[in-house]
């Protein structure tokens, strides 16, 4: 995918200049799951009648794309301490 958009391996490189910030981005996307979180299982709905929010799929399907999306990010997270079971 990054090849496709012409991003190559000298300029992936030069990402590594992030890695101190690391710890902050982390921080954050963790508060960010927990809003999240928060939102869809520990504040109360409040909707008009016919209104989409009132609708239980769409409660269902935003908890699906919740729980999809912090897997996902709780893997990509985790690929620094499991990438050297992997090499």
């Amino acid at each position: 995918m990054l090849l496709t958009l012409g991003i190559g391996g000298a300029w992936i490189a030069n990402l590594t200049a992030l890695e101190p910030l690391r710890p902050w981005f982390i921080a954050a996307t963790l508060l960010f799951l927990g809003l999240a979180f928060r939102r869809l299982y520990l504040q109360p709905q409040v909707c008009e009648p016919g209104a989409a929010c009132a609708e239980p799929v769409v409660l269902r399907r935003q908890q699906l794309i919740f729980w999809v999306v912090a897997l996902a990010l709780l893997a990509l997270l985790s690929v620094p301490w499991l990438a050297p079971f992997f090499l």
